[in-house]
């Protein structure tokens, strides 16, 4: 893995990022050799390093026909045909109602519908349980997770994510990040995204979890990981999955364990406050859930499942409840189906 300068005072020159005084210690001593940029990972040397290792792309969408078909086309044609990286590529459509399942498959990827997999197991909710079905679906040592809506994709996403992990046996998590800025209602770049990032989780892990404090974007949705590390955590279904990955998989293997790749500029359309509120909500339901679980917390009640907002209306400000209710499905490796299929591959 390409290394970074750190000086004495524990100040840290990690591709543009300056860590002084970090606390804990070991962040700042973290960001110098778990830290790299998608430019510092030459892809034919990957594909050398990749051996036997098998990789598969995991693309989660809901209703992205506009976008899903450029970004599978790319890393059909760039990541798997000419650098031979990519093994399988898998869309999962969480109950599209557009044509991204058919945009999907004609661009050449494997499809598979959310609800069909693992039926027996009833019909889960978000994000998380595409990600956690992508499991049974897919057959890589390596996945890789690539959200469907990204308007600014370019294979250096998959090669940079893939770096640490095909470098290194014990990396078993890598994170991407990147500048987000945010899309106008006219196109043009505005400001920077990841509210929910600086105002919530990021307080969140400085209080509770400061090791994980060095992670630029800690919700960001490019991340790769070995399936040995991912079938034996749990995921939770709503917007706190990213979080939740990162605090179980810290508490099962350590820092070290884990890496992030910058991966340059990730462009998304702005997200209503409202939106941002339900978000927020989630992930302080998971974080509640990691605190009470490890003990940290004593909670005399439940926390709540509703959150509510208000909007105006003529008949003046008006409260509006939002279910915020998480599930969470378990470890993957526990569940029977999926261990026969294991033994059969």
């Amino acid at each position: 893995m390409p290394t970074n300068r750190i000086d004495a005072a524990g100040a840290v020159d990690v591709h543009g990022l300056d860590a002084v005084a970090l606390e804990p210690p070991e962040v700042a001593s973290w960001l110098a050799r778990r830290t790299s940029a998608a430019g510092d990972w030459d892809p034919r040397a990957l594909a050398e390093a990749k051996g036997g290792t098998r990789v598969s792309v995991v693309l989660p969408a809901r209703d992205e026909e506009r976008t899903v078909g450029r970004i599978v086309t790319t890393i059909r044609e760039v990541c798997a045909e000419r650098l031979g990286l990519v093994d399988e590529i898998v869309v999962v459509d969480s109950r599209s109602t557009d044509a991204t399942a058919r945009t999907a498959a004609a661009a050449g990827a494997t499809v598979v519908h959310q609800d069909e997999v693992l039926p027996e197991l009833g019909r889960g909710e978000g994000k998380g349980e595409a990600l956690w079905k992508s499991l049974y679906a897919t057959t890589g040592d390596i996945i890789v997770f690539i959200d469907a809506d990204l308007r600014d994709f370019g294979p250096h996403f998959v090669t940079g994510l893939l770096g640490p992990l095909l470098t290194d046996p014990s990396v078993g998590y890598v994170k991407g990040f990147y500048d987000r800025p945010l899309l106008g209602s006219s196109g043009e770049r505005t400001g920077s995204g990841g509210r929910v990032t600086e105002l919530v989780a990021r307080p969140l892990l400085g209080l509770h979890w400061p090791l994980l404090t060095g992670f630029v974007q800690p919700l960001g949705g490019e991340y790769a990981g070995r399936r040995s590390l991912l079938e034996r955590v749990p995921f939770v279904s709503g917007y706190g999955v990213e979080l939740g990955l990162l605090i179980d998989l810290l508490d099962a293997h350590g820092l070290d364990a884990l890496a992030q790749v910058d991966l340059g500029v990730r462009t998304h359309s702005h997200q209503s406050v409202h939106a941002l509120g339900a978000m927020a909500a989630q992930l302080q339901l998971t974080a509640w859930s990691r605190l009470e679980r490890g003990g940290w917390l004593v909670a005399s009640a439940a926390p709540g499942r509703r959150l509510i907002q208000f909007e105006r209306t003529e008949r003046g400000h008006v409260p509006v409840p939002r279910d915020i209710a998480l599930s969470e499905r378990p470890p993957m490796i526990g569940v029977p189906a999926y261990a026969a299929l294991a033994r059969g591959r």
